[in-house]
């Protein structure tokens, strides 16, 4: 009898080690995706395709590629967006393009590590821009795309981009987020990219989800999301085992 119960106590301490480690784990994940917008100045926004020139890049495209749009503070009236490939997949942002709305011209563009951004796209529409209604008409002087080899120098995996515009008179970080909500209503607000370098070869076009849209809200980093997952398996293998262990 002794024995039974210490060969049984033995795997217990251990599933209730798991699941206070468990509960640990997914506490920290959910506060580190609070984490994100507890500025209030900083929203994420994911891309829909409008070319669909292949399905499995578009979904990759969907998958991975999101803009942050960020209050760089009221003193300087500024707002930057952050353009982000999260990976895995094979994919390089080159072009990137704003129709715009309460923006007035491009203050800096901040390249990340192995990225080369310059003023100026060409060509100077996004690709596939009359796919959508309204069409996405790019505003004078609003777009950026990357250094020849373009691939190379382009958003690609775990790679940024950094486009800081000056605010119109008047106009402020809120401003932007209700041009976003517009959409290509007048006075709406988007954002534009044009996608390279998949596995295939092609090339896809992209347009950003409003901030109330399936794509808005905050993306857990890729360490946040695998803390997330882990916490949850853990949590459902305890489960499995009180329900054995009540059965035995």
């Amino acid at each position: 009898m002794i024995a039974i119960v210490r060969t049984r106590a033995k795997p217990l301490a251990i599933r209730r080690r798991l699941f206070g480690f468990a509960v640990c784990a997914l506490a920290l994940c959910l506060s580190g995706r609070a984490e994100v917008p507890a500025s209030a100045a900083m929203i994420t926004l994911g891309f829909s395709n409008i070319t669909n020139n292949n399905a499995t890049d578009a979904a990759i495209g969907e998958a991975q590629l999101f803009v942050d749009v960020t209050d760089v503070g009221v003193d300087l009236d500024q707002v930057k967006f952050v353009f982000r490939n999260i990976g895995p997949e094979a994919s390089s942002i080159t072009d990137v393009y704003f129709d715009d709305g309460t923006l007035f011209g491009i203050a800096d563009i901040i390249n990340g590590l192995g990225v080369a951004f310059s003023q100026g796209a060409t060509p100077g529409e996004l690709v596939g821009a009359n796919n959508i209604s309204p069409p996405f008409e790019t505003t004078a002087g609003f777009s950026a795309d990357s250094d020849s080899p373009v691939q190379a120098n382009g958003i690609n995996p775990d790679e940024f981009l950094e486009i800081v515009f000056d605010l119109i008179n008047n106009q402020t970080y809120a401003s932007v987020l209700d041009s976003l909500d517009l959409g290509g209503a007048a006075g709406g607000l988007r954002i534009g990219i044009k996608v390279q370098g998949f596995a295939g070869g092609g090339s896809e076009g992209f347009v950003n989800e409003p901030p109330d849209g399936g794509g808005g809200g905050v993306v857990p980093e890729p360490s946040s999301m695998t803390l997330c997952a882990f916490a949850m398996l853990s949590l459902a293998g305890y489960r499995r085992f009180r329900r054995k262990l009540a059965v035995a």
